[in-house]
């Protein structure tokens, strides 16, 4: 092992590669309208990747918004001029970030309209097949015969934001978490913490580890390295503080001691976003991009998408498209009533059908009855006439001197 006085150089070489290519992060938020996605994302990167919606609108003709994301058209970023440059392309943000002459290629996917309709069946359903559908693309580009420069957009982290109910999860969020958890560094969060006490904060916090341990949902745990304290505290208090509570704002007001910060001013005082008192937006943000931003990378490399890869290959032949259930979940409600409809009409039809069935077994059993009773009087008839024959001496007309004139 060489000393430090006689190194080699070695120890530089990642910095070469990694400084040379640079990196790319790709990151989801997913959550309902109004809990301040746009403006964490805002926040985290210091600049205003995406406008701010105007939920006013959101209930405006709700029918024809279902949970969908971007068609996304692949645009080059330049940060040359700024350190941050970035283009809105539907519902997918792509950015470049620099700092001390190092990029990374940023993008944020947003989920619209997620958890906004009073029947939230399948709503996620857009959401997990966009993450699989970027491992399918991924897949079949290693698999073709000149790999060049591949289109890399295989999701490294989702922020999942949990409405401040004070309650615990609900069914819809522990559905989606559950197939989240599977495919995709899942990272849940408590959107707009400064609504809560910090005593109910705590015990909501808690209410959630419970149930997330309870159902089982996987979530992203950072790393505890054995052979560095220093990291292994980071990591265990990143964990401990699980789900991290977030207060998102980008504008700047001034503290009762004369201080000016990010974060939202009320009559009773400000809460401030990079306070660790008051929310974990710090811990956060050293979570996604200053400590194990290459973690989550790696992750979902050799994690979530080996899965998928394994998956795949051993229910597909090589180069064979993937089988896909084409489903729409803005019809299904329609879907539910023609199902509905049809079972009525078959119920009628089927009540109708039992009413002739009845019909014609009461009829068969009259014409029985009939029946019976016309052979009932043949055979009355034929009596009274062998009585006649009988009681007339046993002349021609009697049955007995037919039989004999037979003979002769």
């Amino acid at each position: 092992m060489a000393s430090p006085n006689n190194a080699i150089g070695v120890s530089n070489l990642p910095n070469q590669a990694m400084a040379k290519r640079g990196g790319h992060f790709t990151l989801m938020v997913v959550g309902e309208s109004g809990l301040g996605k746009t403006t964490l994302i805002n926040t985290l990167f210091s600049t205003e990747l995406a406008a701010v919606k105007d939920y006013k609108r959101r209930f405006v003709k709700q029918m024809d918004k279902t949970t969908e994301i971007g068609a996304l058209t692949y645009l080059k970023a330049s940060s040359t001029a700024s350190p941050m440059r970035h283009y809105l392309i539907g519902d997918i943000i792509k950015a470049e970030l620099e700092e001390k002459q190092f990029k990374v290629k940023l993008t944020v996917i947003d989920t619209p309209g997620f958890g906004d309709y009073v029947n939230n069946r399948d709503s996620w359903t857009p959401i997990v097949d966009f993450i699989d559908d970027q491992h399918e693309s991924f897949m079949r580009q290693e698999q073709q015969p000149q790999r060049g420069e591949k289109v890399d957009m295989r999701v490294h982290a989702c922020l999942y934001f949990i409405r401040p109910t004070g309650h615990t999860l609900k069914p819809l969020d522990i559905e989606i978490m559950k197939r989240l958890g599977t495919r995709v560094n899942l990272i849940p969060i408590v959107a707009k913490a400064d609504t809560l006490t910090p005593n109910d904060l705590a015990h909501f916090k808690a209410k959630i580890r419970e149930v997330i341990k309870a159902q089982g949902i996987r979530v992203y745990t950072p790393p505890v390295e054995s052979d560095d304290e220093q990291a292994a505290e980071q990591a265990r208090l990143l964990i401990s503080s699980m789900p991290f509570s977030i207060i998102g704002s980008t504008e700047e007001v001034s503290t009762a001691d004369g201080r000016t910060v990010k974060g939202r001013e009320y009559l009773w005082g400000v809460a401030e976003v990079e306070n660790e008192d008051h929310c974990d937006f710090k811990k956060l943000r050293a979570l996604l991009i200053r400590t194990h931003m290459l973690d989550l990378i790696s992750t979902s490399e050799e994690s979530h998408y080996e899965n998928y890869r394994q998956a795949q290959m051993e229910t597909r032949k090589f180069g064979e498209p993937k089988v896909k259930k084409v489903e729409n979940p803005k019809f299904k409600e329609e879907e539910e009533a023609l199902r509905k409809r049809f079972t009525e009409q078959v119920k009628m039809e089927e009540a109708r059908f039992r009413q002739w069935e009845q019909h014609l077994i009461a009829e068969r059993d009259r014409l029985n009855k009939d029946l019976e009773q016309a052979h009932g009087s043949i055979k009355t008839l034929e009596v009274e006439l062998d009585n006649l024959g009988a009681g007339g001496g046993g002349g021609y007309g009697s049955a007995a001197s037919r039989q004999t004139a037979g003979r002769r």
